[in-house]
């Protein structure tokens, strides 16, 4: 047997922020959309007919301390 162990010879691979900046935006808006419904979407603000969406983040609203009734 050999005493050789293994060492790799790359380092961290630099992400160019043009390829990042895409996915940032789009990250951001869809949690712009995230913090809409589940903090705003009821009564006169609601842009979705209804009480659906309320209903169906009910919980996590109040887990994040959004005021609800």
């Amino acid at each position: 047997m050999s005493d050789t162990t293994f060492a790799p010879s790359y380092g961290p691979v630099a992400i160019p922020v043009r390829e990042l900046l895409p996915w940032a935006i789009f990250a951001g808006l869809m949690l712009m959309m995230a913090i809409y419904f589940v903090g705003a979407e009821e009564g006169a603000t609601s842009l979705i007919r209804g009480s659906y969406v309320h209903e169906f983040v009910h919980d996590g609203r109040h887990l994040l301390g959004f005021p609800c009734h």
